[in-house]
């Protein structure tokens, strides 16, 4: 068998590849840099140090730069003598059946090639992140290893194969290489049958409950039209923007009320469906309404933790469950009336991750809608989609008479996210850093009228591995069930998004359908003067309220 050829090409390390909460985002034009990608893979690669004769996954969701990042990727990896590429035909996979294939072919890791919910398109962003041998993020302790790795590279290793034809499933034997072209919805379509009573879903929406479901021109399209589609038999009519495309056709593929402002104003209308949802561009995020009714994220997680026990995969009960700590106090009140633990972590999956392998929880969420199971190691959107229509079927009830009930037993926890995009990251991080200095002084005292419980700069410790993870967003607790939270974004690719987190709690039945932002407009007013968010900014009101 022929050996492959090898090239190496000198260049200078670039400074600026420290990875973020899920990998490297960037601007297009930045990985067209020459040698911008190559380097950084290169980072990547000397970093984990594979075993001859490797197997990796790659896929991506399909934005524009996907194809030729691949081409790359496939020369680099072989270079590094990786000896079979799992390949999603024409180099698409979403980020949960990427992790799913990992586990089941006992691969060494994979590259995903997205950047979940930014824009794309030549003018939008892109992304690469690496995924271990158990289908989760790489740990920061490796991130920082690839950063270090990136810094003192001198070149990279490339080897000379020709342009690798990704259209058709089946296997290319490359001299010692062997690429397999994969159907990409196959084995994640097999995961979820496992998983869901295909039957009695199907049943429901023959019984006249319209799905509809919006892709944002991403890669969850084509599995929602084979699993939603052709196993469930939602209208073809119902199911938009289902082919993937390099810009998403315009559109901001991240599933929330604002960008999904049309499925809002659908549900509230006469035409509402039984369940709407959107997911995001590597098919990780979900959104779910019903009519009248948005649910929010961490309600959404709270009510599939109370209906678990009617999910065939999730019958055999939970060890515990997770939330990220901005994310909406719900599921801990589900989980103290189940007995089990709740686990609260820093933002970022693979703190779950963490979890998940050492089978302390089964479920977990994340205010940036974001839901997973132990079925995974990423989050998963339309997973989430099909656990919702399985408690619709099994309960034989509505989105609202769902929520209303899960309020009506627990409590409401009225939640917003204020974002403000500041341009100049720099004042971003004075406003963070003058916040940390004279937050825990404000324990005990009074504050717009009530009193702080607790007042912190949220510090991890993993029970898992003992590592720490300090300084992982501001956290204000008080005396009447409201809570404020602040944090630096780690998703973005230019400037800084500054996210401050508003909660409220209301155990009153009379007080249970207010509209939530009126209820958290005093304390938003509060959290922005805290903060002093117009001194450091110039900004008077959030960018966005989602």
């Amino acid at each position: 068998m022929n050996e492959l050829q090898l090239r190496i090409v000198r260049c200078p390390p670039f400074a600026d590849q420290r990875m973020g909460t899920a990998g490297l985002r960037k601007k297009v034009r930045v990985f067209q840099q020459p040698h911008y990608l190559e380097t950084f893979i290169q980072a990547v690669l000397d970093t984990l140090q594979l075993p001859p004769g490797a197997m990796l996954v790659l896929g991506g969701d399909g934005r524009y730069f996907n194809r030729e990042a691949l081409q790359v990727l496939m020369r680099l990896t072989a270079a590094a003598g990786v000896r079979h590429l799992v390949v999603g035909q024409h180099g698409l996979l979403s980020t949960p059946a990427a992790s799913n294939l990992i586990r089941m072919r006992k691969a060494h890791g994979g590259f995903l090639l997205t950047a979940s919910h930014n824009p794309g398109g030549p003018d939008g962003d892109f992304g690469i992140k690496f995924n271990m041998p158990n289908g989760g993020q790489a740990p920061e302790s490796v991130t920082e290893a690839i950063l270090r790795a990136s810094q003192s590279l001198q070149g990279y290793r490339i080897a000379e194969l020709p342009a690798i034809d990704l259209s058709r499933c089946g296997v290319q034997q490359h001299g010692p290489l062997v690429i397999e072209v994969v159907d990409p919805v196959a084995d994640y379509q097999q995961l979820m049958e496992r998983l869901f009573d295909f039957d009695r879903m199907a049943g429901w929406v023959r019984a006249g409950n319209r799905i509809v479901f919006d892709a944002f021109h991403g890669i969850t399209g084509p599995y929602a039209q084979r699993i939603l589609g052709g196993m469930l038999g939602a209208s073809p009519a119902d199911l938009l923007h289902t082919d993937p495309l390099p810009d998403f056709g315009g559109l901001h593929p991240d599933p929330n009320p604002v960008e999904g402002r049309h499925l809002v104003e659908l549900c509230a209308g006469p035409d509402a469906p039984a369940l709407a949802a959107a997911s995001d561009g590597d098919g990780d995020r979900n959104m779910i309404l019903g009519p009248a009714c948005p649910v929010s994220p961490g309600d959404s997680v709270a009510i599939m933790l109370d209906g678990a026990s009617l999910v065939p995969g999730y019958r055999q009960g939970l060890p515990g469950v997770a939330r990220s700590m901005p994310t909406s106090r719900a599921l801990d009140r589900v989980a103290a009336g189940l007995g089990i633990p709740c686990f609260e972590t820093p933002t970022g999956w693979r703190f779950f991750c963490n979890l998940l392998e050492a089978g302390r929880i089964g479920l977990c969420g994340e205010e940036s809608f974001g839901t997973g199971s132990y079925h995974a190691r990423e989050k998963d959107g339309l997973w989430a989609v099909l656990f919702w229509i399985n408690l619709l079927a099994a309960r034989g009830d509505t989105v609202p008479g769902i929520v209303t009930a899960h309020w009506r037993r627990y409590g409401r926890h009225y939640y917003q996210r204020h974002d403000y995009e500041i341009p100049d990251a720099a004042s971003a991080a004075r406003l963070m850093e003058a916040l940390r200095s004279r937050v825990v002084a404000l324990g005990g005292t009074a504050l717009g009228g009530g009193r702080v419980e607790l007042a912190d700069d949220f510090h991890y410790h993993d029970p898992v591995d003992g590592s720490e993870s300090p300084r992982q967003g501001v956290r204000i607790l008080m005396d009447d069930g409201a809570r404020i939270v602040y944090r630096l974004s780690g998703t973005g690719t230019s400037g800084a998004t500054l996210r401050t987190y508003l909660e409220q709690y209301q155990r009153d039945p009379a007080g249970l359908f207010c509209n939530p932002g009126e209820v958290l407009a005093p304390l938003g007013r509060l959290a922005a003067s805290v903060a002093a968010i117009e001194t450091h900014t110039g900004l008077r009101q959030p960018t966005m309220i989602v």
